[in-house]
């Protein structure tokens, strides 16, 4: 019964603590946190040949938050990436430079070499969820994209004692949106983002 009632009372003490929402004020001041590229990550993934999710990723981006704490869904995103630097980890490099057929053949990076993603909007989902909408610029065409966004933290960093912001996101959209019918068919069309992220107050 006793171990019952320390479930009960610590179950309690959960359930009273101010939840790190997404709707509610977080405990960090305002203004711009720009990524820590130490501990972020950019993967996608696209069906290949029906047998497995293709995964590759890129090595050179940025990007910053400016934050409303009071209200975390009037905060913005807005993030810049090198297509040029896709990473596909192929085995064989003295025989094909494969990263330079994917960005220039699937990515056009030499017509255009940034690609870039600007919110519209944040909208709560959860206690610590949200679906982050804006707008990808890729090939030169811009579309809506949504990322289902989840805050991990935001805290003091304990090393380097400023103010820092933890997310994940993932979201999809068609390349085809953006001109890229490359082997459709044997490549997927739906490209798969998956995202790590810590922000650092500037």
């Amino acid at each position: 019964m006793s171990a019952f009632r320390n479930l009960v009372v610590a179950a309690s003490l959960i359930a009273g603590a101010p939840a790190l929402a997404l709707a509610a004020p977080l405990n960090v001041p305002a203004g711009v946190y720009e990524l820590d590229k130490t501990h972020a990550s950019l993967t996608w993934q696209i069906r290949h040949l029906g047998l497995s999710n293709y995964t590759a990723r890129f090595a050179s981006y940025d990007a910053t938050i400016n934050l409303d704490p009071a209200d975390p869904t009037r905060s913005s995103v807005s993030v810049t990436i090198d297509p040029r630097s896709v990473r596909t980890d192929f085995p064989f490099p003295e025989k094909e430079n494969f990263d330079a057929v994917i960005a220039e053949r699937f990515l056009r990076a030499g017509a255009h070499p940034t690609i870039t993603f600007r919110s519209t909007g944040l909208k709560a989902t959860g206690a610590t969820t949200g679906k982050l909408t804006g707008d990808l610029t890729l090939m030169g065409i811009t579309r809506p994209v949504t990322l289902d966004v989840t805050l991990n933290g935001a805290i003091e960093h304990p090393f380097r004692k400023i103010p820092a912001l933890g997310f994940s996101a993932t979201g999809t959209f068609k390349r085809s949106d953006f001109g890229s019918k490359e082997l459709q068919g044997p490549i997927g069309d739906e490209i798969r983002l998956i995202i790590e992220a810590e922000f650092l107050k500037k």
